[in-house]
């Protein structure tokens, strides 16, 4: 019998690029079940996508895999942070609130990171690891594809968005992408 892995994330973009990252591992993968509510008060990304994958893996009995992400803006001393997600209401408003935030600034630097992390039910960290993306913040958003903050931070190495960017692309030179890379070969070990 397939495992299942439950995806522990309520955002379909999460769900979609998860899905995508791992399709090659034999396992079930699945969406986190409606109506479990984790509370996120951790100091940073990594205690969020612990709290996430170990509440989802004993609500389900299942094996969890969370991420915490967010963008930290050094012009923002950080900020948003850990309160990416919830910054304002919705993904254009946080967008026009970062580019209203640095108007007029010349420090445009900022980093996106994305911390895994998988639980087993009997609250059993599997797997922990971080990826980081230096990138700048745009003057204006660019691009249609990704979701987030993607259509205004901008990759050091290619000038181009998130936004702009294939998910092939966005998966080898992402935050998201480079955690997988490290997730990936310990998951092989242990699948």
């Amino acid at each position: 019998m397939m495992r299942k892995l439950v995806i522990a994330t309520s955002n379909q973009g999460k769900f979609n690029e998860f899905s995508q990252l791992i399709s090659d591992f034999p396992i079930e993968i699945v969406p986190q079940p409606e109506g479990i509510k984790v509370i996120e008060n951790g100091k940073n990304f990594k205690e969020n996508a612990r709290l996430k994958a170990c509440t989802v893996a004993n609500q389900t009995g299942c094996w969890a895999l969370a991420d915490d992400s967010g963008l930290s803006v050094a012009a923002l001393q950080g900020a948003p942070g850990v309160h990416s997600a919830r910054y304002a209401k919705t993904d254009l408003e946080r967008i026009n609130k970062i580019i209203h935030a640095l108007e007029g600034i010349s420090d445009r630097r900022a980093c996106f990171t994305a911390s895994l992390c998988l639980a087993s039910p009997e609250n059993k960290i599997l797997i922990e690891v971080e990826g980081h993306c230096e990138g700048l913040i745009t003057h204006v958003p660019r691009g249609t594809n990704g979701f987030g903050y993607d259509p205004i931070f901008q990759v050091n190495e290619l000038g181009m968005t998130f936004a702009e960017m294939s998910m092939e692309t966005k998966k080898v030179c992402g935050h998201r992408g480079k955690a997988f890379s490290i997730f990936q070969s310990r998951f092989r070990e242990i699948i």
